[in-house]
């Protein structure tokens, strides 16, 4: 069966997971991926998120890294003159690059977008930095806190008497940058379709962070000047929606923003005269919360859920992370998979969450270690075996 993205080539020249998430989702769906790695003798202190593994000891690591599967590893020294030839001579032939470093480093590297374009007028070539590629912060240092708390998201997250609370780092790297880098890069595939040209996508985590919290309160904010306040969204902070605690000291989660599933959670906990409260303040929303906290606390968090969900009613369980993979949902999705390792044999992974009817994803390898295809690429680009021994002693390639 071909596979949605068979053909199209990328090179992933970034060092943390957040461009390496987004490489996977288009490697799980057919492209060709090759990272472009540093020889491990070259490399830093911190070698960053998606780094592969390195040696035969390591292939049991690599073999669970799943940001990484689908891909091919080359281990080259972009700061030799030698190893910049032999990343251009891959990038004339490839359809995507991809990279994560703060703005001007890959110009000072010889491999930003204005010089290879030059040689491959087609390339799309996918910047994902912090802030961007331009304007007073382009050059500031940040991870994921620092985006999301300029972005606003920060600010709204926790309880109206506490202080901001972090969530994990979905917000600004996962959603405002690889995901938003993985619309881009498709965007402009289709767009060269048309045009024949490539282009620059330029994604900055902050930008995505505002663009994810403005769709919920730019609205208000920009016609009445309302600011938002932490804890007090009007829709997350009712009785309806929100987390309770169960009598197993687990929890349970609400989600009956509609009206009709507001009257079926008001039926099934026999208390009908909550009906029409549903937005309401003060003292009957207060006796409504304290209602629901004391009610929940009588049956335990499977109980609940078992009873509710099969009322017409949007509840769901809060879990641990190990509890995920043996829900029967999860499973029917096949969002936990077995994979063959050749190393390790049959391990678990994270399924595809896109799902095609005719071009579905594929996982059809585990992750290399550091440089594991480095002579396979080399060979495939025309060089001997006696250049290959020398590009290694030399340090060009590891």
């Amino acid at each position: 069966m071909t596979l949605a993205l068979e053909g199209i080539k990328i090179l992933d020249i970034s060092r943390v997971g957040i461009a390496g998430f987004s490489t996977m989702i288009l490697g799980d769906l057919g492209a060709e991926v090759i990272k472009i790695e540093t020889p491990r003798k070259e490399a830093g202190p911190y070698l960053g998120s998606s780094v592969s593994p390195l040696g035969e000891e390591g292939r049991a690591e690599a073999a669970y890294q799943a940001i990484n599967r689908n891909k091919k590893s080359i281990a080259l020294n972009l700061h030799s003159e030698q190893g910049r030839q032999i990343f251009y001579q891959l990038a004339e032939k490839t359809d995507v690059i991809i990279e994560g470093f703060r703005p001007g480093v890959v110009k000072r590297m010889g491999v930003d977008y204005e010089t290879i374009k030059k040689m491959n007028p087609r390339v799309v070539y996918c910047s994902i930095s912090g802030y961007g590629q331009d304007g007073p912060y382009r050059d500031m240092p940040g991870h994921d806190p620092n985006y999301i708390a300029i972005g606003g998201a920060l600010g709204l997250i926790g309880q109206p008497d506490g202080p901001p609370i972090l969530p994990l780092n979905y917000v600004g790297d996962w959603a405002g940058g690889s995901l938003h880098a993985t619309i881009g890069i498709l965007v402009a595939l289709m767009a060269r379709e048309r045009t024949g040209r490539g282009q620059f996508v330029d994604v900055s985590m902050t930008d995505g962070v505002i663009a994810l919290t403005g769709l919920l309160f730019a609205r208000d904010y920009f016609r009445t000047g309302a600011v938002p306040k932490r804890g007090e969204i009007p829709l997350f902070s009712q009785p309806f929606i929100g987390v309770y605690e169960t009598r197993d000291g687990e929890f349970i989660t609400l989600g009956c923003m509609e009206p009709h599933f507001w009257k079926n959670l008001c039926h099934a906990l026999g208390r009908e005269d909550f009906i029409p409260y549903q937005y309401t303040e003060g003292g009957k929303r207060d006796e409504i919360f304290s209602y629901f906290r004391e009610v929940f606390l009588t049956k335990t968090k499977d109980e609940w859920f078992n009873l509710l969900r099969q009322k017409e009613i949007c509840i769901a369980p809060v879990y641990e992370l190990n509890e995920v993979f043996s829900d029967p949902q999860v499973l029917h999705r096949q969002m936990v998979v077995e994979v063959d390792d050749p190393a390790v044999g049959k391990i678990k992974q994270v399924g595809i969450a896109l799902k095609f009817s005719e071009t579905p994803g594929e996982i059809r390898s585990t992750a290399p270690i550091l440089g594991e295809h480095t002579q396979e690429i080399l060979q495939n680009l025309g060089y001997s075996e006696q250049v290959i021994d020398g590009l290694y002693k030399s340090g060009v390639v590891g």
